[in-house]
């Protein structure tokens, strides 16, 4: 079987796990931003399609695709393939849950941390030989402690629980919401309590964004949601860009409603230079901490990807079904 990749050729050769160099198939490449055209005429007889994270894949696409019985997304996101017309057309979409809930969750932390101590106006302080005056003035206005906010996680999937687990130590009061709450067990063992959505906006000194986007979800950090937030709280979005109001976000951080935001993710990307969430006036920049979409992106997050990858391109060879099936 032929399987199409649409992304880094290097990278893809490394990561390759020693038991799929017996599975039968032909390994074809092309960009990871190619068009349905230049799919198709890279490997017109493709069994398999693997995709970046982001990388759209049409109806158009499948069609000029005949053969395709899987689309893999090489990450944990999906919502630029097609899911719905890969369903109608008998073929498997699948993502790779959980591999890199660890490190998103620890990239989580930092921008909290970041945000929380002040690290980028700390460090330009010291670079522009001003870090005695930046001291006394944090002596004088008071540092925050993690430990002494309370969080609230905007989902508590495999990214949100992995972030509750790395919170708990802090001894911060932790609480969570999900469209279904979770059992009594796991809240105890975690130590997050359930609050709804707008309570947990108002309640939380830091607010983590660890949802999937989907209709109910896309946009859901507009205006209102952000004039819910307590006043001086923190936003952390290492989820999806497309989960906030762009302009609504930047409009509560220049007016100072929120205190910062840690965003690993931004709509769109590529992320433009005079993106209203990165070409900010002087006084915030240093409130807003971007991290070009890098939770996970380790080495470990990427050898367990694969491995389910290769792994699921085992199962169609063999006639069963994959595992991760989100459509």
């Amino acid at each position: 079987m032929k399987v199409l990749i649409a992304g880094g050729k290097e990278r893809y050769q490394k990561l390759f796990p020693d038991f799929a160099k017996d599975l039968p198939v032909e390994l074809v490449f092309c960009a990871r931003d190619a068009s349905p055209e230049e799919m198709a005429a890279a490997c017109p007889d493709a069994g398999a399609l693997l995709v970046d994270a982001i990388t759209p894949v049409s109806a158009q696409a499948m069609d000029l695709l005949p053969q395709v019985k899987l689309i893999h997304s090489e990450g944990v996101a999906y919502s630029a393939i097609d899911t719905a017309a890969a369903k109608e057309r008998g073929i498997y979409v699948c993502n790779n849950a959980g591999c890199n809930a660890a490190p998103v969750a620890e990239l989580a932390i930092m921008l909290m941390l970041m945000l929380t101590r002040l690290a980028l106006s700390a460090h330009r302080a010291v670079r522009e030989g001003r870090q005695i005056q930046f001291k006394e003035n944090i002596m004088q206005e008071g540092g925050l402690e993690l430990g002494e906010l309370s969080v609230g996680l905007v989902g508590f999937g495999d990214i949100g629980q992995a972030a509750a687990r790395r919170l708990k130590p802090f001894g911060c009061p932790l609480y969570y919401y999900a469209p279904h709450r979770r059992p009594e067990a796991l809240e105890e063992e975690l130590g997050a309590s359930y609050l709804p959505l707008e309570e947990l906006a108002a309640r939380c000194d830091v607010v983590m964004l660890a949802c999937s986007v989907n209709e109910s979800t896309k946009g859901m950090v507009n205006r209102d949601f952000l004039a819910r937030m307590k006043s001086g709280a923190f936003l952390i979005n290492t989820s999806r860009g497309e989960l906030i109001d762009n302009l609504a976000l930047r409009e509560a951080l220049l007016e100072g409603k929120i205190a910062g935001a840690g965003l690993d993710t931004i709509a769109p990307e590529p992320t433009p230079a005079d993106h209203p969430l990165v070409d900010l006036p002087e006084h915030v920049r240093d409130r807003v901490i971007c991290t070009a979409h890098l939770g996970g992106i380790t080495e470990g997050a990427f050898r367990r990807a694969h491995t389910n990858i290769w792994n699921n391109v085992r199962l169609i060879l063999e006639g069963k079904r994959p595992v991760h099936v989100v459509n």
